[in-house]
């Protein structure tokens, strides 16, 4: 009968570890595409920033040409 109930949890246990798995899966997929998102982000910022910086430095060359 302990036996019994011991095999009895174990298994809801398993169940609730597969549900957890299954959820953590689909969670990592999602966590994958941010992190793509956030890449794409970074990079667009760095090529802003650049252009930024090569305009200010070409603003100051020029002002000090004339």
């Amino acid at each position: 009968s302990h036996l019994h109930a011991q095999l009895a949890q174990l298994s809801a246990n398993l169940a609730d570890l597969e549900n957890l798995l299954r959820m953590t899966s689909v969670q990592a997929e999602s966590v994958r595409g941010l992190g793509a998102w956030h890449g794409g982000l970074f990079m667009a910022a760095s090529k802003v920033l650049g252009e930024e910086t090569i305009a200010g430095q070409g603003s100051t060359q020029s002002s000090r040409e004339s």
